[in-house]
């Protein structure tokens, strides 16, 4: 049929306002109304007539409202076909009314969600019977015009008005579609819910961020760890170990890697891992007091020792020596983690809340290889200068943007990162390695995302740095490639943009 009117509509809903409204519109229509419930009270109390679904059915509400409408008597009405005779038959045979407009809405599983409710209290407000109303009556959109939630009744109620209750195909069509993009959604949040639920504990925390905010850990810390020592997990201390593992993660040979409010501060690689944690240190001895350790390799007595020479929050490692846990469990105030399960793998996007709603993306795993650098100026590197440019931009990967690492024989020499301007994160690594001594004749350079001036080539060039690595794509490349030629910079361009907020 391609334009029908309403003779039966069947209304069950949650939320009882905007009904008094829609019910006034439905009056003017000759229509019967079939109800459950406490959508049936209201639609006494409002002055209009309705059948019970029960009376209908045969059967009363049951398991405390769980069961209303979930019957043949119903369904049969919902999904007959009116243009297939057989169907009309069946329907006359068991005497079963058709549905010709269905408005229903869903308990509100995702207020509930925010509210943070009981476990319990969440699962009852899964709805069973509501969706699959809507999507009956959504699949059988040639004769059902589904109404699915509140928003949609000043449409219908101007259906009523203007075209006394006709719809054509099209209109139906496009309230299936409303109706099962619905559902969709309102399944994701279940099944999203139901899986962080079997997964996660919470694990209370001392306090958050600082110490006047309350904070507790939502999931299963102790599935990632074996825990060492005395001191518990902080707020910060969770979140530098997340930083912490992004970034080691991304070294296959034995590396360390220091990290501070989240940026790392030390890095290094070695065959020796006793030299890769003397290289990280070296990097900025200063801000690893206090900082967070994470390296891949089984520790040792050797590097425990210089390890425990210095104050540190937490180490970080895939497994410990028993004389290296003996010595690193003397120290107190101290969390020493051994890494049992790498937990992220199978994690493709990342989450993060913000304003009223959630910003959700992929996690950023790309690394770009040599063979996808494209040497705009210069000469082909050294196999050196190549391993250099590759462990600089993994190390710039993890860094706030806008973001500067300085490498040198693999080892972060100089870096800056968090600040507005590209020009003063450069500046700040080119500091941080002259607080640390170290010669930048030869040293690569990354950025994490382009140059939008020269200025950053001319002054690395003043240092003596000759290979820079960076993503390209500014209108005003050129200038910085002109700046190059001119100082005979080799300059590489990857195409591909690592920004971290």
């Amino acid at each position: 049929m391609t334009k029908t009117t309403p003779k039966n509509v069947l209304i069950s809903v949650y939320h009882k306002n905007g009904l008094a409204e829609l019910l006034n519109a439905l009056n003017i229509l000759d229509v019967r109304i079939f109800s459950t419930g406490g959508t049936a009270k209201t639609i006494q109390k409002l002055g209009y007539s309705v059948d019970l679904i029960e009376d209908l059915t045969g059967f009363p509400a049951m398991l405390n409202g769980r069961v209303k409408t979930l019957h043949p008597k119903i369904f049969g009405g919902l999904l007959a076909r009116r243009s297939h005779p057989t169907d009309l038959d069946e329907l006359d045979e068991y005497d079963i009314p058709t549905f010709d407009w269905v408005i229903v809405d869903l308990y509100p599983f995702e207020k509930c969600l925010k509210l943070n409710s009981d476990h319990n209290e969440q699962i009852e407000q899964i709805d069973i019977g509501g969706v699959s109303l809507i999507r009956a009556a959504a699949k059988n959109y040639q004769d059902i015009l589904v109404i699915s939630q509140i928003e949609q009744y000043p449409e219908l109620i101007n259906i009523i008005n203007q075209h006394q209750g006709e719809t054509d195909l099209s209109t139906r069509k496009s309230f299936a579609h409303m109706a099962f993009t619905l559902t969709a959604k309102y399944d994701q949040l279940i099944a999203d819910y139901l899986s962080s639920a079997a997964e996660q504990t919470s694990l209370k925390l001392k306090y958050g961020e600082n110490p006047h905010q309350n904070a507790e850990f939502i999931g299963d810390f102790y599935q990632q760890f074996e825990c060492y020592g005395d001191k518990q997990p902080s707020y910060n201390n969770l979140v530098d170990i997340e930083a912490g593992l992004q970034v080691i993660d991304e070294f296959e040979e034995p590396s360390f890697a220091i990290l501070k409010h989240t940026n790392t501060c030390g890095l290094a690689s070695h065959h020796q891992l006793e030299k890769a944690f003397d290289r990280a240190l070296a990097g900025d001895p200063v801000s690893a007091f206090g900082g967070i350790l994470v390296c891949n390799r089984k520790i040792d007595i050797q590097t425990a020792e210089k390890i425990d020479q210095l104050f540190y929050e937490v180490l970080v490692a895939p497994d410990y020596s028993t004389q290296a846990l003996i010595r690193l469990q003397d120290r107190k105030r101290r969390l020493i983690l051994k890494r049992i399960q790498r937990t992220d793998k199978g994690l493709a996007k990342s989450k993060k809340t913000v304003l009223n709603g959630m910003l959700v993306q992929e996690f950023d795993r790309a690394i770009e290889l040599p063979e996808q650098w494209q040497t705009i100026t210069g000469t082909p590197l050294q196999i050196q200068e190549s391993t250099d440019a590759l462990f600089a931009l993994r190390a710039v990967k993890h860094l706030k943007s806008n973001a500067i690492a300085l490498v040198k024989h693999k080892q972060l020499i100089g870096m800056g990162c968090g600040q507005t301007s590209r020009i003063t994160a450069l500046e700040q690594a080119i500091d941080k390695a002259k607080q640390g001594n170290f010669d930048l004749q030869g040293a690569v350079m990354a950025s994490d995302a382009f140059f939008p001036f020269s200025d950053c080539i001319e002054r690395a060039a003043e240092h003596g740095i000759r290979t820079v690595i960076q993503p390209g794509g500014s209108k005003r490349d050129q200038e910085s490639i002109d700046a190059a030629k001119r100082l005979q910079v080799t300059l590489i361009m990857t195409g591909i943009r690592h920004f971290k907020h």
